[in-house]
């Protein structure tokens, strides 16, 4: 399998250096081409106006948002949680997502950048304990829709029972950066994700 990863901005290394160690292909995707070549697609963290903005300018906007209703496992960390959302508080006007999770997501809900924390988080459906997460400008769920199932929230501090992970369908999201932390579950979990999508197929 090849997994791309979205490199119009954000922190796309982190992100093909944990593909890669769970043992799949990671491709950065920068154009239309590059996107029909991969079966699932990460969205990274980073700053999602400008990722909104260079996504309309590369012509990728459309083709993600048809290849999500097209069934295709994608992946979005903070910026990319944002992204997949289908209401965003707290965003510019003209602030384009791709949309396909029915949730709303409120930007920089947990500060600027120097309120970034670290905090644990539960995480459902994904083994070995409470997940040790990063923060960074980060969003959060504020309401989900009926097929959308929230899979972590924040256990403890000021943020405590913030929702931070979901999942509805093939398309997953956290608020959170796994890719910057050296554990690989849910990277795993993720290509799990499209490897079950390609079998049905």
């Amino acid at each position: 399998m090849t997994i791309g990863v979205l490199a119009l901005q954000g922190d796309v290394r982190e992100h093909l250096r944990a593909i890669t160690e769970c043992g799949d292909r990671g491709r950065p995707v920068r154009r239309i081409e590059e996107l029909e070549a991969v079966d699932g697609l990460v969205i990274p963290g980073g700053e999602s106006t400008t990722m909104s903005n260079l996504a309309i300018s590369f012509g990728l906007l459309d083709p993600i948002r048809k290849r999500i209703v097209g069934g295709m496992p994608v992946y979005g960390s903070c910026a990319g949680m944002i992204m997949l959302a289908a209401t965003v508080l707290d965003g510019r006007p003209d602030q384009e997502s791709f949309g396909g999770i029915e949730m709303t997501v409120r930007r920089n809900a947990f500060g600027r950048q120097v309120d970034s924390f670290e905090a644990s988080v539960e995480i459902s459906d994904i083994a070995g304990g409470d997940f040790h997460a990063v923060f960074i400008r980060a969003p959060w769920v504020e309401d989900v829709g009926p097929d959308v199932r929230v899979m972590g929230r924040v256990t403890s501090g000021p943020a405590a029972g913030r929702i931070v992970a979901v999942r509805q369908g093939n398309l997953l999201a956290t608020a959170f950066h796994p890719e910057l932390t050296g554990d690989l579950r849910v990277h795993r979990y993720f290509v799990e994700m499209v490897r079950r999508a390609e079998d049905d197929r």
